[in-house]
């Protein structure tokens, strides 16, 4: 069996929050509710496309 380590915390998801904290103000932010109206309106966008092509 491996020997644990003591002193050891959580290291790998340190990185991750701290990638999450630091944001920046000019970049753009999109909120979920719009990527998924979106991904929808595209979606049906190429339904429509496909049956209209199909003749």
């Amino acid at each position: 069996m491996a020997k644990q380590k003591k002193g050891e915390g959580f290291h790998s998801s340190a990185g991750l929050i701290r990638y999450f904290d630091a944001e920046e103000k000019t970049s753009l932010r999109i909120s979920p509710k719009a990527v998924v109206i979106v991904s929808a309106l595209v979606a049906v966008v190429l339904l429509v496309l496909g049956y209209a092509l199909k003749f």
